[in-house]
């Protein structure tokens, strides 16, 4: 199977050391089990970029930029520094109804459990779940349509923080299948989640790296 197609696969950013991507909305970061979960980002990757390396993922549902390595030393920094929480990351989503929209930055801070009978399901569970910090505000209203678009900064990494944080405090993405009632699902056609902005060192020069992707759901607001 060959995913040597550039067009498949939009790059920011390529040099020695690593890759800066644009992953696409349902595609997989990784390779899934069984034969029709094999196309994803890393395969499209080394089919470009052989020797290419995962540094780390987003949902299948997201879209966004993603960071990969070109070798395994630039694999292990950059993992690193993700690791400890040096590496700057922004997201954009809409969302049902109208948060604060004063424009200063709140955060969500909910500890974040698996929600073993429903997984890969995440819970709010304060007996057990593990620390979650989300930092967000609003950037734009669409009152006829009754969303809000905000931005967002995980300061932790926990799977599905951002879509379990928002849905917890009474603001569930559009288009979420999983944490979203029907009617917020149905008001779009994939999950309104994408991840716009990734800021870190260069692993082998050291120098800061700053990158950018608004998302197209953006444009609808002011």
């Amino acid at each position: 199977m060959a995913y040597a197609d550039p067009a498949a696969l939009p790059c920011l950013h390529a040099d020695a050391d690593l890759l800066v991507l644009a992953k696409p909305a349902g595609l997989l970061c990784v390779p899934g089990r069984g034969p029709d979960k094999q196309d994803c980002l890393s395969a499209r990757a080394q089919a470009l970029w052989p020797g290419a390396l995962v540094v780390h993922r987003l949902d299948q549902a997201t879209s966004g930029l993603v960071l990969m390595a070109r070798h395994p030393e630039a694999q292990r920094r950059l993992g690193d520094a993700f690791a400890q929480r040096r590496v700057h990351k922004r997201y954009q989503a809409v969302v049902r109804g109208r948060p604060a929209d004063d424009g200063a930055w709140r955060t969500i801070d909910l500890p974040i459990a698996a929600d073993w009978p429903r997984r890969p399901l995440r819970v709010i569970d304060h007996a057990s779940g593990k620390p979650s910090q989300t930092r967000w505000r609003s950037a734009g209203h669409d009152g006829a349509r009754g969303v809000t678009l905000l931005d967002l900064e995980p300061l932790t990494g926990r799977t599905h923080q951002l879509r379990v944080h928002l849905a917890a405090i009474g603001y569930p993405i559009l288009g979420d299948a999983l944490y979203a009632d029907a009617a917020t699902q149905a008001l779009a056609p994939r999950l309104l989640l994408h991840a716009c902005a990734l800021a870190f060192e260069h692993p082998a020069t050291g120098q800061p790296c700053r990158f950018a992707l608004a998302p197209e759901f953006a444009a609808a607001f002011p």
